[in-house]
Parts: structure tokens; C-alpha cells; sequence
């Protein structure tokens, strides 16, 4: 039980006691609006960490001293740049080395792990996903149908909320998995809902795929430095996910993808080839059949993108000093202080801000959206006006997102503050 208060002295002593407060003076508040924003927007960009620009500056030094020899030369040589994020980044997604690979963009690594996983014949060509997937999603699925020349209506089914609901019911998902049963090829679902903010029960998810004979991967672009996961405790056969939100490694960032460590070494997955994909011991012998690497950086294309990398590299070196069970904890603490302070401002206003994303917090990470009966665009509005950022989403959701490296309970409380005038 809370002793929490909607007062500034609460948000306050909150925040004195928070052992990680500290950090977000290593990250840049926008101050775009002529004064320091409330930023609430890291799940579709997180912000910058102040030392980025030391980490580029270090490549483009390297750059200009070595050149092309900067591939072997460089301080962290280009030639296997990659290589550096196997360890930094299995303890945030709870993989092994050999199933990560840091490459590409996000819809790029899901085509590539479809064409490996979705692998339809006549008897099990269905695909399960979740209604109101992030369109991105559903326009990979739409084309990796076509590829194999089926009608998208037919392979894809979507389970969604139930009438009145807002959010899909694991039962719902498990019961839709058994009843397409052996025409089921695919389970591919967001690990949590870019809409809603639900974070999916993946593990019996995983399960349920599994007892019915398809592979099981998930779209965790608003998972990965948000919950814990356990990717391979889990069982799940491959994901994908962008590092531009919560990894905060700038607009555009590079992707990573996950692929079992029983799928890995197995050459008989197909796989479109690319030339860093092939096996390190013979690959500048230029030979003219691709051998895979075997791990998962035998789905990589191409060489490292460095300078997006170093970005890349200077977030998650301080993920890796805090640890994911850390900011957890405090995601937690923020998230519930923000729909405390909601709940509040409703009492006695008709429940006018209705949040739309579960209230526990085994199904939700820091991510609430509210819809705003009758107004919502007008609030949204009224927010940007008080330097408030927040996602406005079609037609009425506002996505909040206290993002517990930089934000604090001072700013969940000014957000509630402005919420609370705009509605008296």
C-alpha cells in the first residue's frame, strides 16, 4: 500500500528517494518550446545520452586517421563492430550470444526472419497476429504471404478484444492458436501492443504455438529495454526489434534480431544470404556458395553501419550499468504514480480519462494510453501548449510513456497538474 499523495511535496520525496534520479542529467530534455519539455514520448524516440556525440566523434576520429584501415585499426575495429553488442545486449533481451546478431532496420530483420520461419505449405500456411498490429507488421505478413503466392485474407487471422474490451485475452490468443491447429505455420504478434500498451503473455503464447506445430517470433520494438524478457528461457524461435525507442539510440537506429539457439547452427533454414553472413574463416576468400555463420549473424547482409552503431553502443553501455531489474523497478514505481495521479483527477469528473492499457504490471510496461471521452484531441492540444510530449494515435488515444531513465516523479506530477486545470 502506497502512501502517495497528488501534491508536488510527494512528487518530490519520490524522486529524492529514486536511487537512480541521477541519470537524467545523461540524457538531453528538448527545449524546443523555448523551455525544458516534459518529455513522455520515449516510446516512439528516446531521448539522447549525453555522451553519444563522444562515442561518434571517437568513430569519425578513427575515420579520418585510419580510413580504410579503420576496419582493423580503429580502436573498436569496424571489421566485427557488431560483435561488441552479443554481451550488452543478452542480458536486456535474456538470449544467449550466439542468438543475437545487431543489423539492418526493424521491417528489414522481420522480412528476413519471416522468409526463414514462415514457410507455408497446403496443409499449414495460416498466420496468427494480433488485432491492430503495428501496421508494419501487417504489411510484412500481407507481402510474405504473396511471395508464396496465397491471398493475405485467407493465411492471416487476427484475434482481438473481446466486444467492449480494449485489450486481447491470453485465453482468447491460446484458444484461436488450438482452434487453427494444424493449419496454424505462424504465430507473430508484437510483444507488446504499440497501441494499447499490453504486454503479451509470450511464454504461453510460445507454448501454445508450439503444441500445435508453428514456429512462434514477436515484434518487440516496445518491449526490448522496456520489461524483462527471457527469450530463450521461453523458447521463442526468433523477434526483432528497432533500438530508437526505448534503447535510445537515435532516429532511424539499428534493429536487432533474436533467433533460437536450436535454429542457429541448422543450414537447412533458408536464409537470404549476404556476404557478412557467411562463415568468418573463409569469407574474404570470396567463395561463391554462402556457408552460414552458426549464429545468428549468418541473417546479417552487410557490414556494420559504425557511425549509427556508436549511438547505438553509448545507450546500451548504460543500460548495462544500471541493469534492466533496476529500471524496472522504477518503470513500475512511474507507471503506477501516473495512473494514481489519473485516477485522482477522475474522481468526481465522470471518468473522462479512461486508461485503455491493463493495470497490472505483469501486462503493461511504462507505456499508459488514455483515451479523453469527448476531447481528446483538444487535450492533446492543450498538452503541447504546456511543452507536455505525448503521442496523439487515431482516433483517440494519447500514449504516455515516463521512461525511467530521465524521467521523474516531478514530471508525472506536472503532466497530472495540467491534466487536472484542463479539466476544471
Amino acid at each position: 500500500m502506497t502512501n502517495w499523495e497528488f501534491s508536488l511535496d510527494c512528487a518530490r520525496k519520490l524522486d529524492e528517494n529514486d536511487k537512480l534520479s541521477t541519470y537524467r542529467d545523461r540524457f538531453f530534455i528538448p527545449n524546443f518550446s523555448g523551455r525544458e519539455s516534459l518529455y513522455f514520448a520515449g516510446n516512439s524516440l528516446g531521448l539522447q545520452p549525453k555522451n553519444v556525440q563522444t562515442y561518434i566523434q571517437n568513430e569519425l576520429d578513427d575515420w579520418s586517421k585510419w580510413g580504410v584501415e579503420g576496419h582493423e585499426k580503429a580502436k573498436n575495429p569496424w571489421l566485427d563492430y557488431h560483435e561488441i553488442f552479443n554481451d550488452k545486449i543478452s542480458p536486456i533481451v535474456g538470449a544467449k550470444n550466439k542468438e543475437l546478431v545487431v543489423t539492418h532496420s526493424l521491417t528489414t530483420n522481420l522480412h528476413l526472419l519471416l522468409i526463414s520461419f514462415y514457410r507455408p505449405n497446403k496443409k499449414r500456411f495460416k498466420i496468427l497476429c494480433e488485432k491492430k498490429a503495428f501496421p508494419s507488421d501487417q504489411y510484412a505478413l500481407q507481402s510474405q504471404a504473396k511471395i508464396h503466392n496465397l491471398n493475405p485474407e485467407d493465411c492471416i487471422v487476427e484475434v482481438g478484444p473481446r466486444d467492449g474490451e480494449h485489450t486481447i485475452r491470453t485465453e482468447d490468443i491460446i484458444s484461436k492458436i488450438n482452434e487453427i491447429g494444424q493449419e496454424l505455420a505462424l504465430v507473430m504478434i508484437g510483444g507488446v501492443n504499440y497501441y494499447s500498451g499490453q504486454v503479451f503473455n509470450m511464454q504461453s503464447i510460445t507454448t501454445a504455438g508450439h503444441n500445435v506445430g508453428a514456429f512462434v517470433g514477436f515484434d518487440l520494438a516496445h518491449g526490448v529495454g522496456n520489461i524483462p524478457l527471457k527469450l530463450n528461457e521461453w523458447n521463442v524461435d526468433f523477434a526483432a526489434w528497432c533500438s530508437y525507442k526505448y534503447l535510445n539510440s537515435g532516429p532511424g537506429g539499428v534493429s536487432g534480431l533474436y533467433i533460437h539457439e536450436k535454429h542457429v547452427a541448422n543450414p537447412n533454414i533458408l536464409r537470404l544470404a549476404g556476404w557478412w553472413g557467411h562463415n568468418k574463416e573463409d569469407r574474404f576468400k570470396m567463395p561463391d556458395k554462402f556457408s552460414p555463420i552458426p549464429t545468428a549473424e549468418s541473417w546479417q547482409l552487410s557490414n556494420a553501419p559504425v557511425l549509427a552503431m556508436a549511438a547505438h553502443k553509448a545507450s546500451v553501455d548504460l543500460f548495462n550499468e544500471v541493469g534492466m531489474e533496476k529500471l524496472r523497478n522504477k518503470s513500475i514505481s512511474l507507471t503506477n504514480y501516473l495512473e494514481f495521479i489519473i485516477n485522482q483527477i477522475n474522481e468526481n469528473k465522470e471518468s473522462f480519462l479512461e486508461i485503455i492499457t491493463p493495470s497490472n504490471s505483469d501486462e503493461r510496461g511504462c507505456q499508459l494510453s488514455i483515451i479523453a471521452h469527448g476531447n481528446g484531441k483538444e487535450l492533446f492540444q492543450e498538452l503541447s501548449k504546456n511543452h507536455i510530449v505525448v503521442d496523439w494515435r487515431e482516433p483517440n488515444v494519447i500514449r504516455v510513456a515516463p521512461v525511467p531513465f530521465y524521467n521523474s516523479f516531478q514530471d508525472v506530477f506536472e503532466f497530472g497538474r495540467v491534466l487536472n486545470n484542463y479539466l476544471n
